[in-house]
């Protein structure tokens, strides 16, 4: 009888197991294009992972398991074009798609392009597609701000684009009050936690964010993701205007170890960047023309690097040909830089201004921003 009931149990136990598991089972047969790979990538717990396979009679399928309903991309490779040396071009609408991919069975059939795809088998999808329907007028209006932006930057009009952000920051203030309605109605929503971090952003505010993911259900607050969010919040109510900054230390560029609190009677800008960032490379010549103006004055600047493991040649280059020169520091760990995990960084570029006492007195001060407030310190 215990062998049975011991039998019973283990196979219990395989089906739970295999249950806890996604499947991506994909129809590329219908596009005219022959696609002879596809890609997929998704990061969650803080953990980004990326897979591909080939594509076989038109069908592919991916297998994995994620702790919570997290959004996907596949991405498309088509077989190359022998007759001509013309690089295929990416389209994000055309050769990518997003799905939500939670522990079950999942169908995606593409329609017509890669694109526009069919996904069946996934709650958390159905429901953010159902979201979206509710915010195509939003959706639409971006859209049409970003087709407009496109044209205006290949003409170079900086007056235009500059006028347009303006209209991005509106529609961005409509969605944000949408998603925080839709949290405080749907608080066991399975895609919950994906609303919560489009509201809250990469800058979290956690006295505004705090109290709604609090009202979220406890099933959702102890998920792995709702875990991480928390421990997001908590982190921000650490590096928040009025806190003092955490002290660290991390090499330099030739491997001596800078402190943080050494800059101690100073006006101190801590930047996080990348040479392999677009952003933070645009941003670049402000901070230096802010350095070269103040620093006499007692304004500095540390940089913090999230460059990747292989990439120290490319971040002295990149500090040599912007002509950063203050102190850079990294431990060349990408994503996990030690710094940049405990200041809760998600985006890149983001920095804090602090005070001599080492006081937090500012947070992603760029451009004109930076200027002024430093304007009124040394005034």
């Amino acid at each position: 009888m215990k062998k049975i009931l011991f039998a019973i149990l283990a196979i219990v136990s395989i089906n739970a197991t295999a249950q806890k598991q996604f499947t991506i089972n994909g129809d590329v047969s219908k596009i005219k294009e022959p696609i002879v790979k596809v890609y997929l990538s998704y990061r969650a717990n803080g953990v980004s992972t990326e897979d591909s396979v080939e594509v076989k009679n038109g069908k592919y399928a991916f297998k994995g398991a994620v702790a919570d309903p997290v959004m996907a991309y596949l991405r498309a490779e088509y077989k190359k074009d022998t007759s001509t040396t013309t690089v295929r071009a990416f389209f994000y609408e055309r050769d990518m798609t997003t799905v939500f991919i939670e522990n079950s069975a999942i169908a995606v059939a593409n329609v017509d392009s890669f694109g526009n795809a069919i996904v069946k088998g996934s709650k958390a999808h159905a429901e953010y597609i159902k979201l979206n329907a509710s915010n195509k007028d939003i959706n639409d209006k971006m859209q049409s701000l970003n087709n407009e932006y496109g044209a205006l930057y290949e003409k170079k009009d900086e007056a235009g684009m500059k006028k347009l952000e303006a209209e991005f920051e509106k529609l961005d203030a409509e969605m944000k009050i949408r998603n925080k309605q839709y949290l405080q109605k749907n608080t066991n929503s399975v895609i919950a936690l994906y609303i919560f971090n489009q509201y809250a952003g990469y800058d979290i505010n956690p006295d505004d964010a705090e109290p709604i993911f609090l009202a979220l259900s406890e099933s959702i607050r102890n998920s792995a993701g709702g875990k991480e969010i928390q421990a997001k919040i908590e982190t921000a109510k650490k590096t928040g205007i009025g806190r003092m900054a955490m002290d660290f230390t991390q090499n330099d560029t030739l491997g001596n170890p800078v402190t943080l609190s050494s800059f101690r009677g100073k006006y101190l800008l801590l930047d996080f960047w990348a040479s392999w960032c677009g952003p933070c490379r645009a941003e670049n010549p402000n901070v230096v023309a802010a350095f070269n103006q103040y620093n006499s004055k007692g304004f500095d600047v540390l940089s913090v690097s999230l460059d990747q493991p292989n990439g120290k040649e490319k971040w002295l280059k990149a500090i040599h040909d912007d002509k950063l020169t203050w102190t850079h520091v990294s431990d060349l760990k990408f994503w996990n830089n030690q710094v940049s995990v405990m200041y809760g960084i998600q985006a890149i570029p983001q920095n804090f201004l602090i005070d001599p006492q080492g006081k937090i007195i500012g947070k992603n001060l760029r451009a004109e921003a930076l200027n002024q407030k430093l304007q009124e310190i040394f005034k």
